[in-house]
């Protein structure tokens, strides 16, 4: 049996198949590389294709036996979406449609999917409950919202098993230096600030300080990404033990600042450099931290690596040696 991993040679993909090897799992990398990386694809197979394309998806379930998707292949700028939000539309629901399409011709059904906490929107309430009313304010994240109806409507009309994941800030890289965050564009703060200490860039922009929280500049949860690798693996294990279909949070319960996060990466790295406060960006939640009780206790998940001194050492090993 393999696992197919979809989108595996993105940031978050790349991590988890290599966990699901080190782990003893056979895989399978599907990834069209129009924002992944093949120097990423570190354990299993890869083969390039388009979800776009049903044809390529037949291909890679021709003459395998897979036991499970994992769906990583979306487009996730926020901003972009909302310019272009035909583009988001097509990418992250037509094609996850033709993945699911497939996967009903294959007899496939276990999938696990990367939602996002961006589908609360503004939250009522903070930390964030899997419960609280769902609310996405851009493209992006109203896709997100869409592919979990869609797996929820699959399951009642085709039998589908699903986890959905809602993530809150991935972050980190790899310890061993094999893989990290190589996005480009690049919109995520801790690489951005990396760039800066690095000298990459000039100096270090935050958007707003404001804000209802203790410093003025927004406060969010940041997981590290090998500890989102150890909740896929969990709902694996999930799977076979016969769980029901559900939705879980993915972070720490706790939550950073901006200029927290720039303090960290000033310390960690040694370096110092120029912060500018600019304008607020619209829609920026004041603070976005949830609750992942419910992973805890139905998953057995427990963060392992997403104290913040780890999540930029570990940023900051990979931004220095960078291999793609």
């Amino acid at each position: 049996m393999s696992i197919l991993v979809v989108g595996g040679a993105g940031y978050i993909g790349s991590h988890v198949n290599k966990m699901l090897a080190r782990k003893g799992y056979d895989t399978v990398v599907f990834d069209n590389l129009v924002y992944g990386h093949e120097e990423a694809v570190v354990a299993g197979e890869f083969v390039r294709g388009d979800l776009a394309n049903k044809d390529d998806i037949r291909k890679v379930f021709e003459g395998r036996s897979i036991d499970a998707v994992f769906h990583f292949a979306n487009y996730a700028y926020v901003g972009e979406s909302c310019i272009e939000p035909e583009k988001y539309y097509y990418n992250n629901i037509v094609n996850t449609l033709n993945l699911l399409s497939v996967m009903r011709e294959e007899g496939c059904k276990k999938i696990i999917f990367s939602s996002s906490c961006s589908t609360y929107g503004v939250p009522e309430e903070v930390p964030i409950k899997e419960d609280a009313r769902q609310n996405p304010m851009s493209p992006y994240a109203k896709t997100k919202l869409m592919t979990e109806m869609i797996l929820q409507d699959y399951a009642t009309a085709y039998g589908l098993r699903y986890v959905g994941f809602r993530y809150f800030n991935a972050c980190g890289a790899d310890p061993e230096g094999e893989l990290g965050e190589s996005h480009n564009p690049e919109t995520h703060i801790i690489p951005i600030t990396l760039d800066v200490a690095s000298g990459l860039r000039s100096e270090m922009k935050v958007f707003g300080n404001d804000y209802n929280t203790p410093d003025g500049t927004n406060i969010r949860d940041y997981v590290h990404v090998l500890d989102l690798a150890e909740a896929h693996i969990a709902a694996l294990e999930y799977f076979d033990k016969g769980g029901k279909n559900d939705f879980f949070n993915i972070g720490t319960e706790k939550g950073f600042s901006n200029l927290e996060i720039i303090e960290e990466v000033k310390k960690v790295t040694g370096k110092d450099f120029p912060v500018v406060i600019t304008e607020r960006r619209p829609g920026d939640p004041d603070i976005l931290v949830g609750t992942c009780e419910k992973a805890r206790k139905v998953l057995g998940w427990v963060p392992k690596y997403s104290d913040i001194e780890t999540v930029i050492k570990t940023a900051w090993n990979w931004h220095e040696n960078k291999r793609f």
